[in-house]
């Protein structure tokens, strides 16, 4: 049985249902597309609450049927095959490691050609695995892992985020590969990730191996009516308050960014028992971009001049639904043309700007702040 926590909006990892707001429609969807057979594609901009929404999944998934499996493997950081499948392994073992002996020992001698290194975690001491792969070894361990689920008498549910990570690898043919995989596998997926044109490409293209594989979601803002009476709940437990009127801030200058709403309560929650004013909304937002400053400053000295001025531009001017137009290049001083269009791209592929359906826009809305306060944009 999970604690109470002492602040309830978390903005860090998942800690059951009594801190997770609705998407009540859409757990429901998941859970039963992939009951009767239909794998998902799960997309939308990053910090909406995608992970939150697997992990819900999960857990409800494990509330009907306690020897299911389920993992969520990130895979944002892998850079090749060979990191995929460690991870993938690592996830997998650790798992199992959590559940029965028996059935890691019986791992142990279907999986070759890898070494399990075994620690714990330092916070929990939770046993943790980490795996140690010989390249050479890489496709085969790969298939390893789905003979041994195929086996397994259980229901195993397995969630990729970011998945259109694997479209930088350098190996060609990686999604041929894994869907040579996943077509005959009993598993259940999840294909979660946040760049919509390439998930989209990998899922709706004719000339791509997962074309037509998978049910697509796609994950909107929560509802912000919804989303107050879950907050206001919070406040009236302690016998406090949030007015429509400060949430409504909140989520406008959000732009209904889940973790940037979680993230701003949990930080008013911490010092008001009432939020009634603007001013208590401002005094929580500058606390917080007091404290993300210098790591707003570390991404702009990584950006070419070119690159931190065009970000600069978007965040006064946002949504921008033409860059590389005159009117917009004069009006901030910017570079030609042919400059911007590479500048734009850059900066889509650094996650620094997102286009949404009314243009470009900065994607941390936090970072959009700061830049618009610090380079006069107000």
């Amino acid at each position: 049985m999970r604690k109470k926590l002492q602040n309830p909006f978390v903005y860090k990892g998942y800690e059951g249902p009594d801190y997770f707001c609705d998407r009540t429609e859409e757990t429901g969807t998941i859970v039963s597309s992939m009951q009767n057979g239909r794998n998902i594609t799960l997309i939308s901009p990053r910090r909406i609450g995608k992970t939150g929404l697997i992990k819900h999944v999960f857990h409800q998934i494990m509330q009907e049927d306690k020897s299911a499996i389920c993992l969520y493997i990130d895979i944002f950081a892998t850079r090749q095959l060979h990191d995929f499948v460690s991870l993938f392994c690592s996830a997998f073992v650790e798992e199992v490691i959590n559940r029965e002996k028996s059935i890691f020992s019986k791992a142990l001698e279907a999986f070759k050609g890898w070494r399990p290194v075994f620690g714990a975690d330092p916070l929990t001491g939770a046993p943790q695995v980490s795996v140690s792969i010989e390249p050479v070894h890489t496709e085969h361990t790969l298939k390893s892992i789905f003979d041994y689920i195929g086996k397994l008498n259980k229901e195993v549910y397995i969630a990729f985020d970011e998945f259109q990570q694997i479209t930088e690898y350098p190996e060609k043919g990686t999604e041929a590969l894994l869907r040579s995989y996943i077509q005959f596998s009993h598993a259940h997926f999840i294909f979660s990730g946040s760049k919509f044109h390439l998930m989209s490409e990998m899922f709706s293209s004719p000339k791509r191996p997962f074309y037509q594989s998978t049910q697509f979601l796609y994950l909107a803002p929560l509802h912000e009516e919804i989303y107050y009476d879950f907050a206001s709940r919070f406040f009236e437990v302690r016998k406090g308050s949030i007015t429509r009127e400060a949430f409504h801030s909140i989520y406008l200058l959000s732009k209904g960014s889940t973790w940037h709403i979680q993230l701003l309560l949990n930080r008013l929650y911490e010092t008001e028992r009432r939020v009634e004013t603007g001013r208590q909304v401002n005094e929580a937002v500058e606390t917080v971009l007091n404290t993300m400053a210098p790591g707003f400053e570390g991404l702009l000295l990584m950006l070419t001049p070119n690159q931190q001025e065009l970000l600069k531009a978007i965040a006064k001017a946002e949504p921008v639904s033409q860059p590389q137009s005159q009117d917009f290049i004069k009006r901030h001083d910017l570079p030609p043309a042919s400059s911007i269009k590479s500048s734009v791209e850059a900066l889509q592929d650094k996650d620094l700007i997102y286009r949404d359906t009314d243009g470009y826009i900065v994607y941390d809305r936090l970072m959009s702040l700061w830049l618009k306060r610090q380079f006069g944009a107000f």
